[in-house]
């Protein structure tokens, strides 16, 4: 239905969209997720030209419509979309809000217009409001009304940015259940959210964004379970990383420490996780570790999650040591009275071939 092809988009210095390839098929619910500032809203909004790409091309039905003269009126009408803001015309009524581009674009007659405007008003639970106008609404009912507008255009694809991002989380809930309908509908979909759980619910398809591009995508279960790469792992588990390499004897532990410090004050980790996460380290990469090593080469990375579960990666170069055969006894007691679990894996061939994941004791 759509194809997207090495699409590009620049403002100036910033390139939110650096190469992005995609297939859309007919029936399809995308739900498009990633941080802040990855290009999540400029995709969707390239794909009706409200954004023009600085290179690539968008195919839709077998036409380039970022072709130099092509007219987007043929495929703009059949492209909804549905914005964070409502965008309603505040002098309108709701009714009048609906029929306004059947009439104009569509050519439907007033009767049609108001015949399916109200009917559509009924399916999002909204035709008690026909004669209301836009500031008499709360925030829900206007994005519910909005959806409306779009679907009397009778698209095929709904393109819907961040839709319950302007709304007070009370009112989140009255939306979503919209979408969820308009998701069984068979109509195709493409939705920029920061609501994990809602894209899980209803989509056949996740797209992660970050580096530019599509970093990873496939079924919500493999997004969301069984993510494959690192930066959608950690989004999705919302893991707050600190992270540091030790490579001499003479490094700064007093420095690191209060940057570590800084990092837990900053996730409001718990006074006794805090006192584990340092104790851990300590023992494994001060007493363990670097007596060990001949040419110190240590990646220290600790992981703590908004669920409060936190986790510390060490990696290190050299031949296999488990830290588990160490001759420091007293050490390796400490480190594990601080731990729930210990894996240590070696991977030869690797640039850090021998690895230490300590998940931390909550209680």
């Amino acid at each position: 239905m759509i194809e997207i092809k090495h699409l590009k988009k620049e403002y100036g210095t910033v390139i939110p969209l650096k190469d992005v390839s995609l297939k859309i098929r007919e029936g399809d619910v995308i739900s498009v997720i990633g941080p802040s500032g990855t290009g999540k809203s400029t995709l969707i909004r390239c794909l009706n030209l409200l954004e023009k790409p600085t290179a690539g091309q968008i195919i839709f039905h077998g036409a380039d419509i970022t072709a130099k003269g092509y007219d987007m009126k043929n495929a703009r009408p059949k492209m909804g979309m549905v914005f964070q803001s409502f965008n309603l015309f505040g002098q309108l009524t709701v009714i009048e809000n609906l029929m306004l581009a059947p009439m104009d674009l569509l050519k439907k007659s007033k009767q049609e217009a108001y015949d399916t405007g109200m009917e559509l008003l009924r399916r999002v639970g909204l035709v008690d409001k026909a004669l209301s106008y836009p500031d008499e609404l709360s925030g829900g009912q206007k994005q519910r009304v909005a959806i409306a507008r779009t679907l009397c255009m009778d698209p095929e694809v709904i393109l819907l940015d961040e839709p319950t991002s302007a709304l007070d989380p009370t009112m989140v809930s009255e939306v979503q259940a919209v979408i969820r309908d308009l998701s069984k509908s068979r109509k195709t979909m493409m939705i920029v959210t920061h609501e994990m759980n809602f894209a899980k619910a209803i989509s056949n398809r996740v797209i992660y964004m970050d580096e530019g591009g599509i970093y990873e995508e496939g079924t919500p279960e493999e997004i969301f379970e069984h993510p494959k790469k690192e930066l959608t792992r950690r989004f999705i588990k919302r893991l707050k990383v600190f992270e540091t390499v030790i490579e001499s004897r003479d490094y700064d532990f007093p420095g690191f420490g209060a940057k570590l410090d800084r990092y837990l004050l900053q996730n409001d980790v718990a006074t006794a996780v805090k006192y584990r996460i340092r104790l851990a380290i300590e023992e494994l990469v001060q007493q363990i570790l670097l007596p060990e090593l001949e040419e110190p080469f240590i990646r220290v990375s600790v992981e703590y999650s908004g669920e409060g579960n936190c986790s510390i990666f060490v990696a290190y170069r050299g031949n296999a040591f488990d830290i588990r055969n160490t001759d420091n006894a007293l050490s390796l007691s400490m480190l594990e009275n601080t731990a729930d679990e210990i894996t240590y894996r070696y991977q030869k061939g690797e640039e850090e071939t021998n690895s230490v994941e300590i998940r931390i004791r909550k209680e």
